[in-house]
């Protein structure tokens, strides 16, 4: 049985296949509908249970769509229509009593430790659709994006502008070891990546920069990637955040910095204004639609995987 909670826990040969198989996927759907299964249906007659503790859009519709074009059936839980979360049912009960009714599980969570419990009890696979500490499917989503229009990733360079210690930066300092690529980090000392992080990424070689300045950190980029400064449910003086990472915002004047080609990625919902202006996310170097979209390639793939 194999997990898929974080990018740092996959081997990279095992990441690099997930993708391709994803890329293979996405090319045989261009002449099918939207609705359409894929010609193998792997996950025909079985089903995913997916339970979210946050709100979403993008993970929820793209699991779904993902369990449907792989010929199976998903399960949505709230916490307002399950015992969990309630005090009432532990999380090692509820992991077993779930692993009974479905072949696989995508949480979306507050609290990774509650992800890892409840991987540590499941007898059945657990993806990570999001936890605070790590968002490992959204970045395999986004090295699909960049290697569709850009190429191999390996030796490229991605700059993340912005909060340094979140659950996107987290995964996507795993990545740049994983997949081999430079990763400039741009962010105020107050929002320095986590040492932790940082220390097994300089373990496991990964070409990392953190610089307070952001276009030190923009200059010649093949990708600039940001996020939300303020995330759902942070527990931060959200007016004081956005003025210490104002002047990390991308627009016209940073993204000049970077690569005449490059390209710039968010994984949405974005708040426009702040971490990006109109013009970027709705310019000719903005990919955030795509990246939308191939969440559903990545995590078919990544299904595919767990259930092998």
């Amino acid at each position: 049985m194999k997990n898929f909670l974080n990018i740092s826990d996959v081997p990279a040969q095992v990441l690099r296949e997930i993708l391709e198989e994803a890329k293979i996927r996405k090319l045989k759907r261009k002449d099918l509908n939207k609705s359409a299964s894929d010609s193998d249906q792997p996950f025909a007659g079985k089903s995913m249970i997916m339970i979210f503790e946050k709100p979403s859009t993008r993970t929820r519709i793209s699991f779904d769509i993902a369990a449907k074009q792989l010929g199976g059936s998903s399960i949505i839980l709230n916490p307002d229509v399950i015992h969990y979360g309630k005090g009432d049912e532990s999380i090692k009960d509820t992991a077993k009593v779930l692993s009974e009714y479905a072949d696989i599980i995508m949480m979306r969570t507050s609290l990774h430790k509650n992800l890892a419990e409840f991987a540590k009890y499941s007898d059945i696979p657990v993806i990570n659709g999001l936890s605070e500490q790590s968002h490992p499917c959204q970045i395999m989503s986004d090295i699909l994006t960049f290697e569709e229009i850009k190429g191999d990733i390996k030796d490229k360079t991605i700059t993340w502008l912005g909060d340094g210690d979140n659950n996107m930066s987290n995964s996507f300092i795993e990545a740049s070891a994983k997949f081999g690529f430079k990763l400039n980090i741009g962010c105020p000392d107050k929002y320095k990546p986590n040492k932790n992080i940082i220390a097994w990424a300089k373990k496991n070689k990964a070409n990392i920069t953190i610089t307070k300045n952001p276009n030190e950190a923009v200059k010649n980029a093949d990708c600039v990637m940001t996020d939300k400064w303020v995330s759902m449910n942070d527990r931060v003086d959200k007016k004081k955040k956005k003025q210490i990472l104002k002047s990390y915002q991308v627009n016209k004047k940073i993204m000049k910095l970077a690569k005449s080609d490059a390209i710039f990625m968010h994984c949405l919902p974005v708040a426009r204004g702040e971490e990006a202006t109109d013009e970027i996310v709705d310019g000719k170097q903005s990919v955030v639609w795509i990246q939308a979209l191939n969440r559903v390639h990545a995590q078919k793939s990544i299904i595919n995987w767990c259930l092998k």
